[in-house]
Protein backbone atom coordinates (compact mmCIF):
# COMPACT_ATOMS: atom_id res chain seq x y z
CA UNK A 1 0.00 0.00 0.00
CA UNK A 2 1.47 3.24 -1.15
CA UNK A 3 0.01 5.42 1.73
CA UNK A 4 1.72 2.86 4.03
CA UNK A 5 5.17 2.83 2.48
CA UNK A 6 5.05 7.24 2.83
CA UNK A 7 4.68 7.17 6.71
CA UNK A 8 6.44 4.11 6.92
CA UNK A 9 9.34 6.57 4.84
CA UNK A 10 8.18 9.44 6.64
CA UNK A 11 8.98 7.63 10.36
CA UNK A 12 12.46 7.03 9.16
CA UNK A 13 13.25 10.68 8.32
CA UNK A 14 11.74 12.26 11.29
CA UNK A 15 14.02 12.83 14.24
CA UNK A 16 12.88 10.49 17.53
CA UNK A 17 11.48 13.22 19.23
CA UNK A 18 9.93 14.95 16.69
CA UNK A 19 6.31 15.21 17.86
CA UNK A 20 5.10 14.53 13.96
CA UNK A 21 5.99 10.88 14.61
CA UNK A 22 2.94 10.41 16.15
CA UNK A 23 0.65 11.70 13.33
CA UNK A 24 2.54 9.26 10.83
CA UNK A 25 2.25 6.31 13.59
CA UNK A 26 -1.22 6.60 13.61
CA UNK A 27 -2.11 7.37 9.95
CA UNK A 28 0.09 3.99 9.25
CA UNK A 29 -2.14 2.54 11.71
CA UNK A 30 -5.05 3.66 9.66
CA UNK A 31 -3.57 2.05 6.78
CA UNK A 32 -3.15 -1.46 8.50
CA UNK A 33 -6.15 -1.04 10.25
CA UNK A 34 -7.88 -0.95 6.48
CA UNK A 35 -5.99 -3.91 5.93
CA UNK A 36 -7.09 -5.70 8.81
CA UNK A 37 -4.16 -6.02 10.65
CA UNK A 38 -5.06 -5.46 13.87
CA UNK A 39 -1.43 -6.20 15.80
CA UNK A 40 0.07 -3.31 13.72
CA UNK A 41 -2.56 -0.92 14.32
CA UNK A 42 -1.83 -1.38 18.27
CA UNK A 43 1.68 -1.21 18.17
CA UNK A 44 1.81 1.81 16.37
CA UNK A 45 -1.00 3.90 18.32
CA UNK A 46 0.80 2.62 20.89
CA UNK A 47 3.83 4.27 19.62
CA UNK A 48 1.96 7.45 18.86
CA UNK A 49 0.14 7.21 22.29
CA UNK A 50 3.85 7.54 23.85
CA UNK A 51 4.40 10.63 21.93
CA UNK A 52 1.22 11.99 22.81
CA UNK A 53 -0.75 10.28 25.39
CA UNK A 54 -4.31 12.68 24.53
CA UNK A 55 -3.92 11.86 20.79
CA UNK A 56 -7.65 10.92 20.26
CA UNK A 57 -7.52 9.49 16.82
CA UNK A 58 -4.74 7.48 18.03
CA UNK A 59 -7.35 6.23 21.11
CA UNK A 60 -10.13 5.71 18.28
CA UNK A 61 -8.17 3.64 16.04
CA UNK A 62 -6.87 1.69 18.54
CA UNK A 63 -10.03 0.89 20.02
CA UNK A 64 -11.47 -0.48 17.01
CA UNK A 65 -8.45 -2.65 16.36
CA UNK A 66 -9.08 -4.09 19.56
CA UNK A 67 -12.65 -4.42 19.83
CA UNK A 68 -12.19 -6.58 16.14
CA UNK A 69 -9.68 -8.34 18.46
CA UNK A 70 -12.66 -8.97 20.80
CA UNK A 71 -10.51 -7.34 23.55
CA UNK A 72 -13.81 -4.86 24.76
CA UNK A 73 -12.05 -3.63 27.88
CA UNK A 74 -9.08 -2.84 26.04
CA UNK A 75 -11.41 -0.82 23.95
CA UNK A 76 -13.88 0.75 26.23
CA UNK A 77 -11.19 1.93 28.43
CA UNK A 78 -10.09 3.70 25.75
CA UNK A 79 -13.20 5.16 24.40
CA UNK A 80 -13.56 6.36 27.61
CA UNK A 81 -10.41 8.54 27.34
CA UNK A 82 -11.20 9.99 24.25
CA UNK A 83 -14.34 11.10 26.38
CA UNK A 84 -12.33 12.45 28.86
CA UNK A 85 -10.41 14.21 26.30
CA UNK A 86 -13.22 15.08 24.25
CA UNK A 87 -16.52 15.03 26.14
CA UNK A 88 -18.75 15.48 23.18
CA UNK A 89 -17.20 13.31 20.96
CA UNK A 90 -20.06 11.40 19.25
CA UNK A 91 -19.00 8.31 18.12
CA UNK A 92 -17.13 7.68 20.94
CA UNK A 93 -19.97 8.19 23.24
CA UNK A 94 -22.33 5.85 21.25
CA UNK A 95 -19.63 3.13 21.44
CA UNK A 96 -19.16 3.13 25.27
CA UNK A 97 -23.17 2.84 25.40
CA UNK A 98 -22.91 0.12 23.38
CA UNK A 99 -19.76 -1.79 24.81
CA UNK A 100 -20.38 -1.23 28.31
CA UNK A 101 -23.12 -3.89 28.73
CA UNK A 102 -20.91 -6.34 26.66
CA UNK A 103 -17.59 -5.41 28.82
CA UNK A 104 -20.27 -6.08 31.88
CA UNK A 105 -21.64 -9.53 30.70
CA UNK A 106 -18.65 -10.47 30.17
CA UNK A 107 -16.67 -9.47 34.11
CA UNK A 108 -19.90 -11.28 35.01
CA UNK A 109 -19.15 -14.74 33.11
CA UNK A 110 -15.57 -14.56 34.54
CA UNK A 111 -16.20 -14.16 37.85
CA UNK A 112 -19.20 -16.80 37.50
CA UNK A 113 -16.37 -19.26 36.26
CA UNK A 114 -13.58 -18.05 38.96
CA UNK A 115 -15.86 -18.73 41.44
CA UNK A 116 -17.46 -21.87 40.06
CA UNK A 117 -13.18 -22.99 40.35
CA UNK A 118 -12.62 -21.75 43.56
CA UNK A 119 -15.94 -24.03 44.49
CA UNK A 120 -14.71 -27.22 42.93
CA UNK A 121 -11.00 -26.69 44.65
CA UNK A 122 -12.76 -25.95 48.18
CA UNK A 123 -15.12 -29.02 47.29
CA UNK A 124 -12.20 -31.22 46.51
CA UNK A 125 -10.47 -30.19 49.72
CA UNK A 126 -13.59 -30.58 51.86
CA UNK A 127 -14.00 -33.63 50.62
CA UNK A 128 -11.22 -35.07 52.66
CA UNK A 129 -13.34 -34.28 55.56
CA UNK A 130 -16.15 -35.18 54.55
CA UNK A 131 -18.17 -31.38 53.48
CA UNK A 132 -18.45 -29.66 50.89
CA UNK A 133 -18.98 -25.55 50.41
CA UNK A 134 -22.84 -26.99 50.44
CA UNK A 135 -22.36 -27.41 53.57
CA UNK A 136 -21.71 -23.37 54.02
CA UNK A 137 -24.42 -20.73 53.91
CA UNK A 138 -23.04 -17.31 53.56
CA UNK A 139 -26.04 -14.75 53.97
CA UNK A 140 -25.28 -10.99 52.95
CA UNK A 141 -26.17 -8.32 55.88
CA UNK A 142 -28.08 -5.49 53.46
CA UNK A 143 -26.63 -2.70 55.99
CA UNK A 144 -23.14 -3.08 56.32
CA UNK A 145 -22.74 -5.63 52.92
CA UNK A 146 -20.97 -8.19 54.51
CA UNK A 147 -21.22 -12.02 54.74
CA UNK A 148 -21.58 -14.19 57.37
CA UNK A 149 -21.02 -18.09 57.18
CA UNK A 150 -22.80 -20.00 58.66
CA UNK A 151 -22.43 -24.21 58.94
CA UNK A 152 -25.09 -26.55 57.90
CA UNK A 153 -24.66 -30.33 58.33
Amino acid sequence: DEAEEFYSQALEAAPGSAPQRAIYFANRAACFLAQERYEDVIEDCREALEINPSYVKALTRRAQALERKEDHEGALTDLQKVLELEPGHKTASGDVQRLEPIVEKKREEMKEEMLGKLKDLGNTVLGKFGLSLDNFQATKDPNTGSYSINFQQ
